[in-house]
This record gives C-alpha cells, sequence and structure tokens, in this order.
C-alpha cells in the first residue's frame, strides 16, 4: 500500500489558511503534475479557485464536523480519489492531536503541520483561548505570521514565541509583503563569544529556547547558570542530573520542568529538588529523551545556590 504524505494547516478563522494553501498550490515544485486532496474543514471568508484547483490537480472535500473524520472516511476518499498527497485545512477549534494518534489510516503519515496567525488577533485569541493558541503553535513544524505592523513584531519578539516551539521554523510576514525569519533577529541577551556564557536567573528561558532550536551554536562553549536539580534514583546512579527550571510557556497549565541532561565526572551527591550553580561545556549529542540530538552539558563545577527571587521562568 503507498504512503500518502498528509500536510495539516492549523489556525483560525481568518488567519491565512486558505492563501497560504492556494500559495502552495499556484508553485509547480509542490505540485509536480500529482495528484492532490483538499479536505477543507471550515468555512472561511476567502474561497478557493475553482480554476487554481484545477489546474493543480487538486480535489476538495467539505467537511462540517468533527465527527465525520472517521478512519473509514479518509479510506474511502483515498479509494475514490487516489491522491498523491492530502492537504487538510483544519477547523481552528478543532483539536490538533487526533491527527497524529491514530485518526488517520497508517499509510497517511503527516509530513508537516503548519499553522497560519494573524498577527493582529494573536493577543486577543492568546488571552481568551490561551491553551488552543498554544497546541496550534507547540505543535507545528511551520509557523506563519502574518498581517504584521512593526510595532507588532516588536510585541511577537517580546513574546519570545519561540519558547512555545524551539523547533519550529518561524516566519514574521508584514503589511508590506516582506517577510523575516523569526530567529534571525531574535534578540540574544549573553555573549556566545564569552570564555564562560554567563546566563542570568531572568534569561534562563532564552537561553533554554536558544540552545534547544540551535544546539550547534553551543557545542564545545561553557556556560555557567543556576537552577534546580532533577535527580532520580537511576539518575544518581549514573552520574547524571537536570539541571532546570519550572516554566510558564502559554497560560498557569501549560507549567513544565525544562532543562538539559548534565553528566558529572565524578561521584559529587546531588540533592532532588536543590538548588544549585553550574558550570558546564555544552556537546550535541543524541538523547532518547530529546527524540533526537540536544544539548548535553558536562559538568565542570556544581556547587549550592540560593533559589533566584523569581523561581517560576514565564516565556510570554
Amino acid at each position: 500500500m503507498k504512503e500518502i504524505p498528509v500536510y495539516l494547516f492549523t489556525g483560525f478563522l481568518e488567519s491565512g489558511k486558505t492563501t497560504f494553501i492556494q500559495d502552495i498550490l499556484r508553485d509547480p515544485n509542490f505540485t509536480e503534475d500529482e495528484r492532490s486532496l483538499l479536505i477543507v474543514c471550515e468555512e472561511g471568508v476567502e474561497e478557493y479557485d475553482p480554476m487554481l484547483l484545477h489546474d493543480a490537480r487538486t480535489e476538495l472535500v467539505t467537511v462540517d464536523e468533527p465527527s465525520e473524520l472517521t478512519l473509514r472516511f479518509f479510506r474511502d476518499l483515498g479509494k475514490q480519489y487516489n491522491p498523491d498527497r492530502i492537504l487538510i485545512e483544519l477547523n481552528g477549534m478543532w483539536e490538533i492531536e487526533p491527527f497524529l494518534e491514530g485518526k488517520l489510516p497508517p499509510e497517511w503519515p503527516v509530513y508537516q503541520i503548519v499553522t497560519t496567525v494573524n498577527a493582529q488577533t494573536f493577543e486577543l485569541y492568546s488571552n481568551n483561548i490561551g491553551p488552543r493558541m498554544f497546541e496550534h503553535i507547540s505543535m507545528a513544524d511551520l509557523i506563519v505570521f502574518n498581517r504584521c505592523t512593526d510595532e507588532l513584531k516588536q510585541m511577537l519578539y517580546q513574546k519570545n514565541i519561540r519558547a512555545m516551539n524551539p523547533r519550529a521554523t518561524i516566519f514574521l510576514d508584514d503589511v508590506n509583503g516582506g517577510s523575516e525569519d523569526y530567529r534571525d533577529n531574535m534578540p540574544r541577551p549573553f555573549d556566545l563569544n564569552a570564555p564562560i556564557i554567563e546566563i542570568s536567573d531572568e534569561n534562563f528561558g532564552l537561553w533554554y529556547v536558544d540552545a534547544t532550536s540551535s544546539p550547534e551554536q553551543y557545542a564545545g562553549k561553557t556556560v555557567r547558570f543556576k537552577g534546580m536539580a532533577y535527580v532520580s534514583p537511576k539518575m544518581a546512579k549514573a552520574h547524571v542530573f537536570v539541571p532546570g527550571r519550572f516554566a510558564m510557556v502559554c497560560c498557569a497549565d501549560d507549567v513544565q520542568f525544562v532543562g538539559f541532561l548534565c553528566k558529572q565526572s565524578d561521584a559529587q551527591p546531588i540533592q532532588h529538588k536543590s538548588w544549585v550553580m553550574v558550570t558546564a561545556e555544552v556537546r550535541v549529542e543524541y538523547v532518547e529523551q530529546y527524540r533526537g540530538e540536544g544539548p548535553v552539558l558536562y559538568c565542570k563545577q556544581c556547587t549550592p545556590a540560593q533559589p533566584p527571587k523569581e523561581e517560576l521562568v514565564y516565556f510570554n
């Protein structure tokens, strides 16, 4: 049975999903004379151009209720249209997780999740339905903020959007048609070229996001920071621990512990949930817990420390 890639498009009403999808269908490098099936789960302000769909060899199917999205429904569509790829424009209020946990046929892997966000309504949605906005951003592979003014760009940088999803590619598209990579203009309040990169308590979150999304920048560097030590009995036997902080990414429901695996060269005992000042060399290695490569700390010095003035890290 052939594998059919699925591209999932998320975002709230008027976030620009339809425009983005039509721009993709206009790209001959994407279509390559293959058949596409477009499943639309939301009736937006902008409608799809029938001529564009015809030229891009794309069939459109509309869905009104999430209950219609069953395994049998998708299999029937596959038999009827025999597509080479699937594009799903998801209703902004429907959950994304089911598509990653068995709702789609096994031979329909999700290749990419794209989230579009109207920068002009971002704060409104974040304040009123924060968990849903967080789901859209945290699960995406590509995030596009459109309709950005200079003031809105500044707001988005201050919000540190990368903290919600360090691995995603993020673009800010402005009202004049320009586009910029979020990573290129994100301020970094510490010196990467210093003999020891000093991470202040208030900048731990920025450093964590930066090191998670671009670990190669820190390979071979030495960092010093304060963190709470997570030490399980199994980790203690292996002389490893995780120094980190509890962080609130989007709202109170999203508080989680974030940190990096740290290996000790000696058997110095470290008490679980104690505060420590860590000086360590950063290396980039495969770690099962990371599900890939990421920063691994090799401890040079670890000393007891007082808790920071604000123990919780805020990313927004």
